[in-house]
């Protein structure tokens, strides 16, 4: 039903006009397209104000919440990567704050005062601060809940300030902050007990998901879980980086209903127009028209193939065509409905980019590099052949046949791993490199490569990388040696 501007290079569309987001488009075609059937069909008057330029242009925002100390603050920093130059003192004063970031061209982040325990701390605030809280979660795309692993408890006003959340619940994230400074059990108790707790004050049959890391730029004080943490922090960069995206979509699909429902206005209000007597008898056809809307409802359904849950309302509708002269309602203009018709396409919204994110998947200490299957990837030798002394000790006590052992053999010492078959499985196909069902030295010495990496908690490719081919089966062995 709606198709119109497809995007061209450089985001141009067919009128020449530069697109630099989606949010500028939708609000440039609304005023174009959609905004005339609103006005010509009284469509502000009988359903809501005509949208303003706040209404398309404000960025998805990120809403911060935790008790003092949590690192809601050092958070932001960490994401933003700019405000450490400007000092604390700064920082605990600013209401609002604009600044060249380039995080902050597709996001707003929106820090909450610190959460303590106790009477004496709501009264003090002067204000309803759960209702404030309740306030921005109904607006932003993204509520963040951040604890402290080194002393993880959530008071009293903590638990009412979620509680407020109520009806958001697929917006909130938990972020276990500063969990460098335990070791690996207590943090494995600190993340039970946290789900605990968390169970009794968010009352939904889905987890909420937990980010555990230690998010600033100082050194890990706990260094054993330092590739958990790596994850955990890229997918919470993938989920903050996703909000534009999300948030583009989510108004483009309000903006689809809204143009659904302007049309169905214009039906209705033309419909009634089309029906009135040109002289004698108004008020009382009038009247006879209101009764009759929910008829009049199928009979717009049928004519313009329109589903029943694009109406108003018909009580409501009744009730406000009351004050309306039906004389003074506009004719059908097809040109606005077939302007509004070939609206509303989607267009790829920017994602977060610079700060944290700028970079963090790429080079040597981007996430993965260097280890598990990318071992070696920028190795001139082959790394495999460094342990293939110990792999070959093996391989001759296999006792192989003109140089390879059998399928059979293999087997047994690679169950030996206690890997699940299917897992052995794969491994065997990325290691007999030449299909034979058999496996030389070489391709021996990988499938132990391989079945080190899985026991070490790396994935398994799904195509053999060309760094780790054995040199022998390689299309040009003597240049790769």
């Amino acid at each position: 039903m709606f198709s119109w501007v497809k995007q061209e290079q450089g985001g141009r569309n067919k009128e020449g006009e530069m697109y630099q987001t989606v949010t500028e488009g939708l609000q440039s075609l609304y005023l174009k397209k959609l905004l005339p059937l609103e006005e010509t069909y009284l469509f502000h008057d009988f359903h809501s104000p005509a949208l303003e330029a706040a209404d398309f242009q404000s960025k998805p925002m990120v809403l911060l919440v935790g008790q003092y100390s949590t690192g809601k603050t050092t958070f932001i920093r960490y994401l933003l990567e700019k405000l450490n130059a400007f000092g604390n003192s700064f920082l605990n004063r600013f209401i609002c704050s604009q600044m060249p970031n380039q995080v902050l061209q597709s996001i707003s982040i929106i820090d909450t005062p610190g959460i303590l325990s106790g009477e004496k701390q709501r009264i003090s605030r002067g204000y309803d601060f759960a209702e404030v809280l309740r306030w921005f979660g109904e607006r932003v795309d993204r509520i963040i809940l951040l604890f402290d692993a080194h002393k993880l408890d959530i008071s009293d006003e903590f638990s009412e300030a979620i509680r407020a959340f109520k009806g958001q619940d697929d917006k909130i994230r938990v972020v276990l902050n500063k969990a460098d400074q335990v070791d690996t059990q207590q943090l494995m108790r600190v993340y039970g007990a946290l789900m605990w707790s968390l169970g009794k004050v968010i009352n939904t049959p889905e987890v909420v998901r937990v980010y555990l890391g230690s998010f600033w730029a100082k050194p890990l004080q706990n260094t054993e879980n330092r590739r958990l943490f790596e994850a955990e922090s890229q997918d919470l960069f993938k989920d903050i980086q996703s909000l534009p995206r999300n948030a583009a979509l989510r108004k483009l699909n309000d903006l689809i209903k809204r143009a659904r429902l302007a049309k169905v206005q214009a039906y209705i209000i033309s419909y009634l127009k089309k029906e009135m007597p040109s002289l004698f008898g108004r008020e009382k056809k009038k009247e006879e028209l209101i009764m009759r809307l929910p008829e009049i409802y199928t009979i717009l359904q049928r004519e313009h193939h329109i589903s029943p849950g694009d109406f108003p309302n018909v009580t409501k509708m009744q009730d406000m065509l009351q004050h309306y002269d039906f004389s003074k309602f506009p004719s059908l203009k097809i040109k606005l409905v077939e302007s509004v018709d070939k609206m509303l396409s989607k267009l790829p919204p920017p994602m977060v980019s610079g700060g944290a994110f700028e970079g963090s998947q790429d080079g040597p200490f981007g996430h993965g590099y260097g280890e598990g299957i990318s071992a070696g990837a920028d190795a001139e030798d082959w790394i495999i052949g460094r342990e293939k002394h110990r792999y070959d000790e093996i391989f001759y006590m296999l006792m192989p046949i003109n140089g390879k052992i059998s399928g059979v053999n293999a087997k047994k010492e690679m169950m030996n791993s206690r890997l699940p078959n299917t897992v052995l499985g794969k491994i065997w196909k990325l290691a007999d490199c030449d299909k034979d069902g058999m496996l030389d030295d070489e391709e021996f010495a990988l499938a132990q490569h391989l079945i080190k990496i899985k026991l070490e908690g790396y994935e398994l490719p799904s195509e053999l990388p060309h760094h780790l081919v054995p040199p022998s089966h390689r299309k040009n062995p003597t240049a790769d040696r």
